[in-house]
């Protein structure tokens, strides 16, 4: 009598695990008897994105600002928010502006000649400017204007958590580095900066639109993107 009333509890029992949560997995051994479900991706991901969209509102609420003032909208970042590769650029332009999104027209088609040419394609990375208005009449920001948005950019950088940083452009090395000297003089070799106590290695090259007015500089861009290659070859990091 006993056991029956035993075996019948565990028929009850049985029943209301499958009734409740049908996604546990019975086995003989005596560990591992359910089947888990690692969230810590989902929940990265999430934490990630309220913390750009909280970014975005900062730089959206900006007051006192030229930039602001005179663009007609944001332009923030584009790409995969997981990726081991950031790209900094310099500050949107018309295109851009009416687009919505960083590096288009003839400039995104070289970025992406550029990335393929070292197997990367352009949707791995992740892609955001040092200005995130577009400054009146394209022209360069200003010192002042680039220590301003630094701030948003480094806290921009921290929150994806990239393995490797591109600066493409004066304006990208200097919000990221402090430095205004000559990107000729500056690029080419690994650089490192130290954000909330993390490294994180960076290049300098020449931006798509400066190739795209002074051609004859390709040569040297494409040095540093071999470079970059084989930095992330030593990294062991896969970028697909």
């Amino acid at each position: 009598m006993t056991k029956r009333d035993l075996n019948q509890n565990g028929i009850y029992a049985q029943e209301l695990i499958n009734t409740i949560e049908p996604d546990f997995v019975f086995h003989n051994k005596p560990i591992n008897r359910f089947k888990i479900i690692d969230n810590t991706k989902i929940y990265s991901n999430k934490n990630k994105l309220n913390l750009l969209s909280e970014l975005k509102e900062k730089i959206n609420s900006i007051e006192n600002c030229n930039l602001r003032n005179n663009s007609k909208s944001l332009i923030f970042g584009y790409g995969d928010i997981n990726s081991p590769l950031m790209l900094i650029g310099e500050a949107p332009g018309e295109i851009e502006e009416k687009m919505g999104y960083p590096f288009q027209s003839e400039t995104g088609l070289l970025l992406k000649k550029m990335l393929l040419a070292i197997n990367i394609k352009m949707e791995k990375t992740y892609i955001t400017y040092s200005i995130n208005f577009r400054p009146p009449g394209d022209r360069k920001p200003t010192t002042k204007e680039i220590k301003r948005y630094s701030i948003f950019l480094k806290e921009h950088i921290s929150i994806i958590n990239p393995k490797i940083i591109i600066l493409m452009g004066s304006t990208a090395m200097e919000s990221v580095t402090g430095s205004n000297d000559r990107i000729s003089k500056e690029r080419g070799d690994w650089k490192e900066i130290i954000l909330k106590d993390k490294s994180f290695p960076i290049m300098i090259t020449f931006s798509p639109s400066y190739l795209n007015r002074f051609p004859e500089n390709k040569k040297y861009s494409w040095e540093d993107l071999k470079k970059i290659r084989q930095k992330i070859k030593d990294l062991n990091i896969n970028i697909s």
